[in-house]
């Protein structure tokens, strides 16, 4: 149940403590594969390492100052104001409480403060994500594009695009 009470907040620089969060977030969700987590980790400590020269941005989302929730987005390569959003990821006990809404309308607050036109989005076609596809179909994600078994036989590349120009 959706709770719009919580003392819920964002901030996008990224602390030395931000890589251990965000395996943590990943690994509770249970969605990932074991070889991903250790992807996500790395993304957070390549920010932390190189600044905005990474080329990964962040928004976490904290109930309390504590975080709960994070985004990692960053602008595509050859591009002109595209982005992809790499992860978005409530940690399990947070869920269906309106955090990944809040989260998601805040990255495309900041990709938009970068002069982004659209973000992109990457799930599996797997049964066990069609919650998180109907969670970027819920937002005004548009289904673009579909790869059959892309990530191994069985299982798809499904691409979200939200534009905002």
């Amino acid at each position: 149940m959706k709770n719009e009470n919580l003392n819920l907040s964002f901030r996008s620089e990224i602390e030395g403590s931000d890589p251990a969060t965000v395996e943590e977030i990943v690994r509770s969700t249970g969605y990932f594969y074991d070889y991903e987590i250790p992807v996500a980790r790395e993304l957070a400590k390549e920010r932390l390492a190189k600044g905005e020269e990474s080329g990964y941005y962040f928004v976490f989302a904290m109930v309390d100052g504590k975080v709960v929730a994070y985004s990692c987005y960053g602008p595509i390569a050859c591009t002109n104001g595209s982005y992809d959003l790499y992860w978005i990821v409530t940690h399990q006990d947070w869920r269906a409480k309106g955090i990944g809404k809040k989260l998601l309308l805040e990255t495309i607050h900041e990709v938009k403060k970068l002069n982004g036109r659209m973000l992109i989005a990457e799930t599996s076609t797997k049964d066990q994500y069609i919650p998180t596809r109907k969670f970027y179909e819920n937002n005004d994600f548009l289904l673009e594009a579909t790869i059959v078994d892309f990530y191994e036989i069985g299982d798809g590349k499904a691409m979200y695009v939200k534009r905002f120009v």
